[in-house]
């Protein structure tokens, strides 16, 4: 150990209250802590409560049903998430960069912060409010999730997100996508042509309003088209089912994404921040049923299945 102020080794100097390693610089004479990570930062709650919080958050409890199941206030329950989850999506920047893939998914899911957009433009509330859309890229064999951005379905949410994806992957690969029309020119031009990229276009019949048991059912898909994008992509493997699944683990593991409830995100950050916690519990913490390991394994990333303990810390070291 080296004194911050002097550069010169220290000796050992007892520890303190909570049993962490003090040490004292031999010139200076000045005292100081042991740099370890912090895992829950400045939070006083103990490690293993916040890990069996976070166990039932990531398994789709509510914010309200934890509190009653672990006696942890709701107020420290989201500083917990907005703790755990900016540390998270520091980690899986600095983590998920070259990640060399062969055949990347993409898509987006809905969610919103607050209100619907419909009602947000009604009140003139901030753009922090209203529709919140994730979009998710993950590496079909591996599972593993690549990158994500949430923010607004528009042409520049989609062009960030696909900066993102280009500067954290490696080499050249098939990218498939849905039917959004900014994919089409945001991905050539960021990608500059080194992508093979299709798209899944699906058509959909008229709603059936006069049947009220389909109220709240999507309308029925009459056609899929496969529209090639750039490159030279094998439309053969042009799919987006592996992703579209993966929005269905998003919407059973996270409470605030589930629909139809009254458990929607009032916050914007703590909307992003449970997402990253999610992300992060996903690649390296989750082991799938298919791979018989994490997707994180699968991809190389790791050598092991990660506890949220293991998670946590990493994710504090950033």
């Amino acid at each position: 150990m080296v004194c911050h102020e002097c550069s010169i080794e220290c000796k050992k100097h007892g520890k303190d209250r909570q049993g962490q390693q003090r040490y004292r610089c031999k010139a200076c004479g000045k005292t100081f802590l042991e740099d370890t990570p912090k895992p829950l930062g400045s939070m006083r709650i103990e490690l293993e409560h916040a890990v069996f919080a976070l166990k039932l958050l990531l398994e789709g409890m509510s914010i309200r049903a934890t509190e009653r199941m672990t006696g942890l206030h709701r107020d420290t329950l989201c500083d917990l998430v907005v703790t755990v989850g900016r540390n998270c999506k520091s980690f899986l920047k600095e983590k998920m960069q070259k990640v060399p893939v062969e055949n990347v998914e993409c898509d987006e899911i809905w969610g919103f912060v607050g209100c619907k957009e419909k009602t947000r433009q009604l009140l003139g509330q901030s753009p922090d409010r209203g529709d919140a859309y994730c979009f998710v890229a993950m590496e079909r064999t591996t599972k593993v999730v690549i990158t994500w951005h949430l923010g607004k379905r528009t042409p520049h949410d989609t062009a960030d997100f696909i900066e993102d994806l280009r500067e954290s992957t490696a080499g050249r690969y098939q990218l498939s996508t849905d039917g959004w029309i900014p994919y089409y020119s945001s991905i050539p031009h960021i990608f500059r042509g080194n992508v093979d990229f299709a798209q899944v276009v699906k058509k959909f019949g008229k709603t059936d309003d006069k049947n009220p048991g389909r109220r709240y059912s999507p309308a029925t898909i009459i056609g899929v088209d496969k529209m090639r994008g750039c490159g030279s992509p094998d439309m053969s493997m042009v799919c987006t089912s592996h992703i579209e699944r993966l929005n269905l683990s998003i919407r059973m593991g996270v409470r605030r994404m589930t629909r139809l409830t009254n458990a929607h995100s009032k916050k914007w950050g703590n909307h992003e921040a449970m997402l990253a916690l999610f992300f992060a519990w996903y690649n390296f913490c989750k082991k799938h049923t298919s791979l018989k390991a994490t997707p994180a394994q699968a991809q190389g990333l790791t050598d092991h299945q990660w506890t949220i303990e293991e998670l946590l810390n990493n994710a504090a070291r950033g």
